[in-house]
């Protein structure tokens, strides 16, 4: 550099006196010596911040490595603390089954036999209905299999009335707990019942006829009679119960022995499905009050107990399911209409794709038509096309 300041010096200096040329000179020393002092402090700078970068860099992946195995041993507490909760949840349950605390529910023997007779009373007489449907099941639209979850019978259902996305789970034929999930995602995602809340009924359910409609559970219950449990999910109490009037009951289903009475709900709102020795080989159908329990009317169906495995209610309309004692397809071979606007010989013959076993359960839901099924441990949904009742 200092040849060529020279000659650059040289260059401009010779037009000038000698005294001019010496202060020029002076000058420029001073000016280029304080320009190589800047880009000297500039090198040194530009190291040192080099340096500090790497420095920083290491520490940064320091920092995350610790990080990932701080996350990895979180992961493993988290894991081991599910663990300890479900035998933790699963020792709370036994607990309490062996020291129930049951709710006191008195049967007045009065008041059923006035149930029973006022229900005789009205035995078969046509019905008025409370709403303008007329739909009926053309086919199965669609099958969507969810998830296999429990036991080989049991029950899955929402809620029909109100915004309520909760899934309800019965577990069994006879259990005294229900799951309950937040939505469809939550129970169709994880296999286990952690994401689950658990409803300790005060007493045990039999069979898998239960429904959850209005903000209640309605169940059955056998104490030598059977009754009509009214639930409350809100505070977790029971509201009301009723002694199901029919007298010398039988299984309602003969594919499914472990059911006496199975409650349905569609568009007219609750129904009852059951039999009796008196008339045996056929099912019997009763309009429920959802608030008092009481049965506002009774119906002998043409539809036999024999081969059925379920039954649910459409718009004012019985529909049977059979099957056989070796698990086929199963199919509406029977529907009672207590309106009286389509008879049996009218409507049509319904069969349910084949799947791996047989009906426990079928629960209507009137708000989103389609059929919540429990078939053999698989949860599974009908989607049906309905048409109306005079297009058949």
């Amino acid at each position: 550099m200092a040849p060529r300041l020279s000659l650059l010096l040289a260059l401009l200096l010779a037009g000038a006196s000698s005294a001019q040329q010496q202060q020029f000179m002076e000058y420029m020393e001073r000016r280029f010596g304080a320009l190589e002092e800047r880009i000297s402090q500039w090198h040194d700078q530009s190291s040192r911040y080099s340096t500090e970068l790497r420095e920083f860099k290491s520490q940064v992946i320091t920092m995350l490595e610790n990080m990932e195995k701080e996350q990895d041993r979180l992961r493993t507490e988290v894991e081991n603390t599910a663990v300890r909760v479900d035998r933790l949840e699963r020792e709370v349950d036994y607990l309490e089954t062996q020291n129930p605390v049951p709710s006191c529910v008195e049967v007045d023997e009065k008041l059923m036999e006035n149930q029973v007779s006022t229900a005789k009373k009205r035995k078969n007489e046509k019905y008025d209905k409370l709403t303008d449907c007329s739909d009926t099941i053309s086919q199965v639209k669609a099958m969507k299999i969810l998830k296999k979850f429990g036991s080989s019978a049991g029950l899955w259902t929402k809620d029909p009335v109100g915004s309520s996305e909760k899934i309800y789970v019965f577990d069994g034929s006879r259990n005294d707990t229900v799951y309950v999930f937040p939505r469809m995602r939550e129970f169709t995602l994880f296999s286990a019942t952690r994401k689950a809340a658990r409803i300790k009924l005060p007493y045990p359910w039999v069979g898998t006829g239960h429904l959850v409609y209005g903000g209640h559970l309605y169940y059955i219950r056998q104490q030598g009679t059977f009754q009509v449990i009214k639930f409350s999910l809100a505070n977790k109490t029971i509201v009301d119960s009723s002694v199901f009037p029919a007298e010398e009951q039988v299984p309602v289903f003969g594919l499914s022995a472990f059911n006496y009475i199975d409650i349905a709900a569609d568009e007219e709102g609750l129904w009852a499905i059951y039999a009796t020795r008196e008339n045996e080989k056929n099912i019997c159908l009763a309009k429920l009050d959802p608030i008092s329990l009481d049965i506002e009317q009774m119906w002998d169906t043409p539809c036999p107990r024999e081969n059925a495995e379920s039954a649910f209610v459409i718009c004012g309309a019985l529909y049977v399911v059979y099957n056989t004692r070796l698990p086929s397809r199963s199919r509406v071979q029977c529907v009672f209409d207590v309106s009286g606007a389509m008879t049996p010989e009218d409507a049509a013959l319904v069969y349910f794709p084949k799947r791996y076993g047989s009906h426990s359960s079928m629960k209507y839901n009137p708000k989103e038509r389609q059929i919540y099924a429990w078939d053999d441990g698989y949860q599974i949904i009908y989607r049906m096309e309905m048409k109306k009742k005079l297009e058949i």
